[in-house]
C-alpha cells in the first residue's frame, strides 16, 4: 500500500465514523426531534428517517469499505441539502464550513478508485489477481 492509498483509506474511515455518529445521534436523541426540525425548515419530516438511516448504514459501509461509492455519493447529496437549506444563511464560519469539508471528502471518496484496507478489496481482489496471473 502506498501513501496515496493509506491517506484515502484514512479519509474513508474517518468520514464513515463522522456520519455513523451523526446518524446514531439522530436516533438516540429521538428521531422525532429531527423530524420536527426538518418540518420547521420546510423539509418533509419523513426525510429525517431517510437521512439518519443513510448516515448510520452508510457510515458503517465506509468504515468497512463496502459500497463506498454509493454511500459517499449519498453523503454528498445530504451535505448539499444541509448547506442549501440550513447552513448557507449562517455564513461560512460557524455555518457551512464543516459541511463543505464533508462534502469535499464525500466527493473524493465517491470518485476514488481506492479500495485499500476494505472489504471490497478482500472480496474482489482475488478475482483481479487471478486474471492478472493468468495473462
Amino acid at each position: 500500500m502506498n501513501k496515496h492509498e493509506a491517506g484515502a483509506s484514512i479519509l474513508r474511515v474517518i468520514l464513515g465514523v463522522i456520519f455513523f455518529v451523526h446518524g446514531l445521534d439522530k436516533f438516540q436523541a429521538g428521531i422525532g426531534n429531527t423530524v420536527g426540525f426538518f418540518d420547521s425548515i420546510g423539509v418533509p419530516g419523513f426525510l429525517a428517517y431517510v437521512v439518519a438511516t443513510i448516515e448510520l448504514v452508510g457510515g458503517i459501509a465506509l468504515i468497512l469499505g463496502l459500497g463506498t461509492k454509493i454511500a459517499a455519493s449519498l453523503f454528498a447529496v445530504i451535505m448539499l441539502g444541509a448547506i442549501f437549506t440550513v447552513k448557507l444563511s449562517a455564513g461560512f464560519l460557524g455555518g457551512y464550513e464543516l459541511d463543505l469539508a464533508l462534502l469535499a471528502m464525500s466527493i473524493y471518496v465517491a470518485l476514488s478508485d481506492n479500495t485499500a484496507l476494505s472489504l471490497e478489496q478482500a472480496m474482489f481482489s482475488t478475482n483481479q489477481n487471478s486474471v492478472k496471473n493468468a495473462s
